[in-house]
């Protein structure tokens, strides 16, 4: 192996061949996964998945495809999600879609960094594949043939269908080995490492050396690629300095968490338009949420 190899991967070398899971303890099967259901197994074997599809507009460009499963199937998945994902665990860096995390503790990690690096995965939900996930569900216990029950309860067309209520958990379980991977690659360079859904971001210190900075890069795309995802190589690849507006899922980080500047004078413009009964750009509900969300950035930032 070459000595940037070595620098790149440390010891672990490059893309590693996907391993079968190893089981942990007893299998479980489709009896005791009706059972944690709560319905007879013979129902749950007939559930036969349907989805109808819409699009909505991308913010940045183009469309968006969501699938909503039926009510008996968004039913059973929100059981699903209660029953069996719930008390699982993902990985600490996986802030997405997690309980007592948000896009503020999201961005915290990266407050006051000389360089902040944000990358963006292609079809995030669609590139995760069934596989995948019948591979995890396995390797935490369930038998082959529970696995593939759940399996087909909860992917469609052979990935995680965007619009399903298991989706954005399932996303942060099966992708433990990627954030494992990306967080030690961020420790083995001294950054630091967040994942959003499909946001990924690493900051630190600048080092004085561009070729780093492209080195992470690269080490990550390389990672990324091994655990079945493509970055967004042109628009959503972003590498914020000190002397730039650092954007972390929505909000700046450069001295602390806050909303964009031209968002908090929106918001105020809104509040004054709203108190003097002038027309505003926003409802009053709709203000309040915003407020929310303020709230929120001051109560979590002054936690950590």
């Amino acid at each position: 192996m070459s000595g940037f190899l070595k620098w790149l991967f440390g010891r672990s070398g490059g893309a590693q061949p996907r391993r079968r899971p190893q089981r942990r303890g007893p299998e479980l099967g489709p009896q005791e996964l009706a059972r944690r259901l709560a319905m007879p197994l013979r129902e749950l074997e007939s559930v036969r998945p349907t989805y109808r599809s819409f699009q909505i507009p991308k913010r940045s460009g183009g469309r968006r495809t969501i699938m909503v499963p039926d009510d008996r199937l968004k039913s059973l998945q929100r059981r699903i999600l209660r029953r069996v994902l719930a008390r699982l665990k993902s990985h600490p860096a996986a802030t997405g879609f997690e309980r007592g995390h948000s896009i503020v503790t999201n961005a915290l990690p990266h407050v006051g960094k000389d360089v902040v690096i944000r990358m963006d995965l292609k079809d995030f939900f669609g590139s995760t594949s069934a596989e995948r996930v019948n591979e995890y569900f396995m390797s935490i216990g369930w038998s082959e043939e529970a696995a593939k029950l759940l399996t087909r309860l909860v992917t469609h067309e052979g990935a995680l269908p965007q619009g399903a209520p298991t989706s954005p958990r399932l996303s942060n379980l099966v992708n433990g080995r990627l954030d494992a991977r990306l967080e030690g690659l961020a420790q083995k360079r001294g950054v630091s490492y967040s994942r959003y859904a499909d946001d990924i971001v690493f900051s630190g210190a600048a080092g004085g050396e561009k070729g780093r900075i492209n080195d992470l890069i690269h080490a990550a795309k390389m990672i990324i690629a091994d655990e079945g995802y493509v970055v967004h190589v042109h628009k959503k690849l972003r590498i914020s300095r000190r002397h730039d507006r650092q954007v972390v899922t929505g909000l700046v980080v450069n001295e602390k968490v806050n909303l964009p500047r031209e968002v908090r004078r929106r918001l105020r413009a809104v509040e004054h338009h709203l108190k003097t009964g002038k027309e505003a750009t926003l409802t009053a509900q709709q203000l309040a949420g915003w407020k929310a969300l303020q709230s929120m950035i001051v109560t979590q930032s002054a936690t950590e």
